[in-house]
């Protein structure tokens, strides 16, 4: 009856350590998206700041023409 109880045991405790495989294997991938995804992120934001610059000059641009042309007086 004691062997039982220890043979119970051992298979639950067998049983945690698949499971804390299996999770730890599903962390690290996780973390390797993460990384993916966060690196991903980074270059977009890189990419956003450069069009903002790029919409600001052109906006300054387009603003300077039009005070260009409020300065002609049409006859």
């Amino acid at each position: 009856m004691e062997f039982l109880k220890f043979d119970e045991l051992e298979k639950k405790i067998n049983s945690l350590i698949t499971d804390y495989t299996l999770l730890k294997k599903r962390n690290l991938e996780l973390e390797g998206l993460l990384k993916n995804t966060t690196a991903e992120l980074e270059e977009a934001n890189k990419l956003m700041g450069g069009l903002k610059e790029e919409r600001d000059a052109v906006r300054a641009k387009v603003d300077s023409l039009l005070d260009l042309l409020q300065e002609i007086k049409a006859p």
